[in-house]
């Protein structure tokens, strides 16, 4: 999974979340362990884990959450 800072975040029903702003590697393997979204407001962003994407298209990225699902645990 190729996951690189500059990506579009999309939610599953495809609404624009933001942009992957930093992505937390493990040291020892190098594998992504959690990747942080920045959107339109400075003050806010998610982290997400890999488990959380659906899939990678290009530099687009499409989570399995949607936006009312994160508002909701927020």
């Amino acid at each position: 999974m190729k996951i690189e800072v500059g990506a579009e975040v999309l939610d599953k029903n495809g609404k624009p979340l933001g942009i992957v702003y930093n992505v937390i590697r493990n040291t020892w393997t190098g594998e992504i362990r959690k990747f942080m979204v920045r959107t339109e407001s400075p003050e806010a962003a998610f982290l997400f884990s890999p488990e959380q994407v659906l899939e990678v298209i290009n530099s687009k990225i499409k989570l399995n959450v949607s936006w009312d699902e994160l508002n909701k645990n927020a």
